[in-house]
This record gives structure tokens, sequence and C-alpha cells, in this order.
């Protein structure tokens, strides 16, 4: 039943990560990455690229050492770009791109960091005109103006 009335039906494990994210936003750092590192072992290798995406996405905002986080992001680029080109990974890519640019800027690698901004950027015309793109939108403009002008 995918289904229904013309509306697909919930996708359970998206939404058990919308659960555990609750808890991030919350400001329950820990429990949230202890959440969603055992999803990440229930899930295994073989999982949705989507799910893999999204969860090393998450499983990012949630470390505390710059090199765990720019870990995790680049597992969620990987997982996306195992997705084959599904329409729901392409929307992520802005973000993807810009939180690793993000990450390079905490690791003082600006060269590499400008890259991954615009690689955000090109990616950028997928968003749509709603709260998810006009907020990757703007974290890309903070961020350019951050990484100076030029860029």
């Amino acid at each position: 039943m995918a289904e229904r009335q013309g509306q697909t039906a919930p996708d359970a494990v998206l939404t058990r990560i919308g659960q555990v994210v609750m808890l991030l936003h919350a400001g329950d750092r820990e429990e949230a990455r202890r959440r969603l590192l055992d999803l990440w072992a229930e899930l295994g290798e073989g999982a949705d690229p989507l799910h893999r995406c999204t969860l090393a996405h998450y499983l990012a905002d949630t470390q505390d050492d710059p090199l765990d986080e720019l870990a995790w992001d680049l597992r969620a680029l990987a997982a996306a770009e195992g997705a084959g080109g599904a329409v729901a990974v392409r929307a992520l890519y802005p973000s993807l791109h810009l939180n690793l640019a993000a990450d390079y800027v905490k690791l003082e690698r600006k060269e590499t960091a400008i890259a991954h901004l615009r690689r955000a950027r090109g990616a950028a015309g997928v968003l749509g005109d709603d709260s998810y793109g006009d907020g990757v939108r703007a974290r890309l403009l903070r961020l350019e103006g951050r990484l100076g002008e030029g860029v």
C-alpha cells in the first residue's frame, strides 16, 4: 500500500530519523548521537542510500570533533552519490556540499571549502521556493560572505 488517496505512505525510517532529530534540536546531542548510531548499525551497509545519507548528515551534526563531523558529512555525500540520481537525493546536494564547505572552514582548509561552496551554489537550482530551499540559500549566502568576495 505505497499510495493511498494520492498521498505517498510515510517512510518509517525517515520518520524514526526525524524523531531523533527532534532530540538533537532540543539540545540532547549525546542521546541523539547514540540513537542515530544505533539506527546506522541496524540498517547496515545495504540500507537505502537516502536513509544512509540522511543518517550520516544528522550524525555529522552530533559530533564534537570537526574531523568526525567531516567524516560523517563525507559519508552522507558518498551515500547520495550511490543513489543513482534519485530525485529525493538530488535535492540534498546543495546542503551536503554546504556542510562540507563549513567543515573545511573549521579545519582551516579554505580552498577546499570554496570548492564545495561552488558545488553547493551549482546544485542550488534544484531547491524549491520553500522553507528548506530558503534556509539552504541563506546559509550559502552567509558562508559566501564569511569566505570573502569572489567565491
